[in-house]
């Protein structure tokens, strides 16, 4: 079925659905999917201790932000003004000097577990008026906004050819066939799909192992491309018979073993688009093992697989790690100093290379910049468009402006709607209408401006899976589909909307 026809038979499709609704309200069953937990960017206390013998490499001094240029305009010329005719719910404008009031945590506030190392400590001391008002201001909701589409407020128009979204592929096998063909390719109309791939998941009895899980997900990739789909793999978490270090998760002893894997998995798979080499690095959870816990190290293991995938199929687009954006702490390395360490060790001299970025907002808008004071705004690492200018900016510094930023996961979670309490405060400050109205901006940021590759967001639909959202589950605050009678967030038939330009859906809920 060619992609016009698919796109008319889900406009009628579509336009019968919204009449039904109106008119009776039809429960839509849930999509039954099985994944097992893949990397989160919300990660847990690490137990383990960074290595004492690591030294940071010297950190250049990086002048002014580049200019904007005709024909390359930089993430530095981003307008800090908001478009008026987002629906729903209005971001405010904001100028880069603003104050941004993010949620509200006390003195005695502890981090949970399974939360990212804050790039800086909890505040100890609040404000007297912070500390009068704390409780009165978490127990407030946030006002309701109108779920109805105003008149003539159409979203913005987004370019799907550079839109993905991540999902497990540890599903059965009807389970994978509606996701990625229903409701990625048909329904959300991304270009593109990303596939987190456990290694150790696929390869557990050797270098040459082809057995029942690698030809699953094998088939899995090769539906995604008959789909059309443009697809992103990201590899990481080696098996044990490729690590000493058995602790956790962690690359593999000799690099040239990833290497040769990746000649193994493109041989199979030659459909692949992009690879992305590792998760994370600068998370100790992810890098136990013999190889430098700094940028250094991850150097070392990335020139290997680019050298064998390159020499396999040079039209490959290969893609560093994304960095969890975060501080230094017992389990992390700050992933602007960690990025400069990669580039100290050579990885300008990669000219078509994807930099992986992570630039997770929390629960300040995609247009705010840093710094607040009432926690989660009180450094770049929480703010979507600090973490996007300051990689450019370092890009810029060592020379590497010509590359592209390649956002392989970015996000905001709600647990609006899920019962119970979140994982973490903060996310009781985004609604389930803020969350699709920040997405939105956020594309729109990123389709804007030159030096950004396909945007990959994080996720499609681990809420239901298991019990994450019983288990107040961070993973499930992401997710686009939920454990509900109608399982799709607003922020869902938001996307579905806006690269769309000849549709208006009347409601989103």
């Amino acid at each position: 079925m060619s992609r016009m026809t698919k796109r008319t038979t889900i406009f009628l499709t579509m336009f019968a659905a919204v009449l039904f609704v109106l008119v009776g309200c039809e429960q839509r069953a849930p999509i039954l999917v099985y994944v097992t937990p893949t990397t989160l960017p919300q990660i847990g206390a690490v137990s383990s201790p960074v290595p004492a013998d690591i030294t940071p490499t010297p950190i250049p001094t990086i002048g002014p932000l580049p200019s904007a240029t005709s024909g390359d305009a930089s993430i530095a010329a981003l307008p800090t003004d908001v478009p008026t005719n987002v629906p729903l719910v209005v971001i405010p404008t904001i100028s880069a000097n603003a104050t941004i009031v993010g949620p509200v945590i006390g003195p005695d506030y502890t981090l949970p577990p399974t939360s990212t190392p804050r790039p800086t400590g909890v505040p100890t001391e609040s404000p007297e008026a912070e500390n009068n008002d704390n409780e009165d201001a978490q127990a407030a909701a946030p006002p309701e906004p109108t779920t109805v589409r105003p008149a003539g407020t159409p979203l913005p128009g987004l370019d799907p050819s550079r839109m993905g979204i991540q999902l497990d592929s540890n599903l059965d096998e009807n389970d994978w066939r509606d996701a990625v063909g229903r409701r990625v390719e048909e329904q959300l109309d991304f270009g593109w799909v990303k596939v987190q791939l456990p290694w150790e998941d696929l390869q557990p009895d050797g270098p040459n192992d082809f057995g029942e899980p690698f030809q699953r997900f094998e088939q899995y990739i090769q539906y995604a491309d008959r789909e059309g789909l443009s697809i992103l793999v990201s590899v990481a978490k080696a098996p044990a018979w490729a690590r000493s270090n058995q602790t956790e998760d962690g690359p593999p002893d000799d690099p040239q073993v990833l290497a040769s894997f990746m000649t193994f998995l493109l041989t199979k798979l030659p459909m692949i688009d992009a690879v992305e080499v590792w998760n994370e690095p600068n998370l100790v959870r992810e890098w136990q093992g013999t190889l430098p816990f700094n940028g250094a190290g991850y150097m070392r293991l990335f020139a290997p697989s680019y050298q064998a995938i390159k020499a396999l199929n040079p039209n490959i687009r290969v893609v560093t790690a994304g960095l969890a954006p975060t501080g230094n702490s017992d389990g992390s390395r700050n992933d602007r100093d960690y990025l400069r360490e990669m580039y100290n060790n050579g990885l300008a001299q990669y000219a078509d290379v994807g930099v992986g970025v992570h630039p997770y907002g929390w629960a300040n808008p995609p247009d705010a910049q840093c710094c607040g004071s009432r926690g989660w705004d009180d450094d770049p690492h929480f703010f979507f468009l600090d973490t996007l200018r300051d990689y450019r900016q370092m890009m810029e510094s060592f020379g590497h402006g010509s590359a592209e930023l390649w956002p392989t996961e970015f996000g905001w979670p709600t647990w609006e709607g899920l019962g119970a309490e979140p994982p973490e405060e903060w996310m009781k400050w985004v609604t389930k209408w803020d969350q699709g109205n920040y997405l939105i901006r956020a594309f729109q940021i990123g389709q804007e401006q030159a030096g950004i590759g396909p945007m990959f967001l994080w996720n499609l639909n681990f809420a239901m899976l298991g019990n994450l959202v019983q288990e107040r589950d961070e993973r499930a605050g992401f997710s686009l589909l939920v454990p509900l009678a109608v399982n799709e967030r607003p922020a869902f038939w938001m996307l579905y909307d806006a690269v769309r330009p000849d549709e208006q859906l009347e409601r989103y809920d």
